[in-house]
């Protein structure tokens, strides 16, 4: 039952990206803000996997921006003694960036990440199957390294979705 969960979340994180109110449409305001032009996500772009970049790249054609989505880990805290399951999920967007220079990388990492998080906060509270979110994550940025077009970067948005099911 718990693999089934953290690919049923992921598979519903996706859908709130792809959808058309979903990272796009966000990228698409932020970059017109900013004056910073934004290549927008297409859906080969975003994956429910958990891989290294490196590993990603040798075994594949990786577009980037890239997303993975997955779940990190499972609590059953038994918050509800009647279900099967009643915890949470902490779940990983991860966003990884490649650019052929070091210039302008983290500002496009940082847009893209901006637009994944504004997505998932404006997806606040019940979706559905007995999962729901209160808007929380937590970013935290890696440094920048050789890799993808001649360097990567990446950003890891953790979020806790909260899991009541029979």
């Amino acid at each position: 039952m718990t693999a089934k969960l953290g690919s049923a979340i992921s598979d519903k994180i996706i859908q709130l990206i792809v959808a058309p109110a979903g990272a796009n449409a966000t990228l698409a305001a932020l970059s017109a803000a900013d004056s910073m032009p934004a290549a927008a996500l297409n859906t080969a772009q975003i994956r429910a996997q958990n891989a290294a970049a490196d590993l990603m790249e040798r075994s594949e054609t990786v577009n980037y921006p890239a997303v993975n989505v997955y779940c990190e880990k499972l609590v059953n805290a038994l918050t509800e003694k009647s279900r099967s399951f009643s915890g949470s999920a902490r779940m990983i967007v991860e966003v990884r960036h490649s650019h052929d220079r070091l210039e302008g990388l983290q500002n496009a990492l940082e847009l893209y990440t901006d637009a994944m998080t504004e997505t998932l906060s404006a997806s606040r509270g019940d979706w559905g199957n007995g999962m729901f979110y209160a808007g929380g994550y937590e970013v935290s940025f890696a440094a920048a390294k050789h890799g993808g077009r001649n360097f990567i970067q990446t950003a890891k948005i953790a979020l806790d979705i909260g899991v009541s099911i029979n």
